[in-house]
């Protein structure tokens, strides 16, 4: 099984400074296969806990090297939630990768531990008989806190349902439950990956980038 790992990250960070240099991007330290995959990037702001600043992948199998390509930018530009990140930001970001795995279909909403598995939940609004869906990340639940009941209503939020959130309701969702390895990398982290491999720091048109 492919597990994330530090290639994909620096792969990740390749892609961004690339396209702020508008060059092509180096060719990544890892082997082809298919996988569902994630990135998201966080910025440390004076110190404090990283917050989140984008965060999009695809939940169906890929060729990870064109989904980390893809995904890496998508996630860093067009997350409808976020502005676009600027060049100016890399000193201040992380970036973690996840490779999907392990997807089954839980017996009900509750079936599923916190910190273990991702969660794609799919049901019928019945305000509007809309159908909806969202997924969250194993480590979402866990990192906001959150109780089995929390992250499910939680998820019907975020799938666009604005109605009251009953206990028919909730049974009435198909959960898919799945896992994940991840590997997380800063851009201070980066760049001595960069240094050791390459002899040289990363550049934004010209300009080294400093590490705050």
């Amino acid at each position: 099984m492919v597990s994330a790992n530090r290639e994909m990250a620096v792969y990740c960070f390749d892609t961004l400074v690339a396209h702020y240099n508008s060059e092509d991007v180096p060719l990544p330290a890892f082997d082809e296969g298919q996988h569902p995959l994630f990135v998201t990037w966080k910025k440390v702001v004076n110190g404090g806990e990283p917050r989140l600043r984008g965060c999009i992948g695809t939940l169906e199998a890929r060729y990870i090297i064109n989904g980390f390509r893809d995904y890496a930018l998508t996630s860093a530009l067009k997350d409808r939630r976020f502005p676009p990140i600027q060049a100016k930001e890399l000193p201040s970001l992380e970036c973690t990768v996840s490779i999907l795995t392990n997807y089954e279909t839980a017996n009900n909403y509750l079936d599923w531990e916190v910190g273990k598995h991702g969660l794609i939940i799919e049901f019928t609004d019945p305000n509007n008989n809309t159908r909806r869906s969202a997924t969250y990340l194993p480590e979402v639940a866990a990192h906001e806190g959150w109780t089995r009941v929390e992250a499910i209503d939680s998820l019907m939020r975020k799938a666009g349902y604005n109605g009251p959130i009953t206990e028919t309701l909730r049974r009435s969702i198909r959960v898919t439950r799945y896992q994940s390895t991840l590997f997380t990398m800063t851009y201070s982290e980066y760049v001595s990956y960069v240094k050791t491999t390459r002899g040289a720091a990363p550049a934004i048109n010209g300009a080294r980038m400093s590490i705050h």
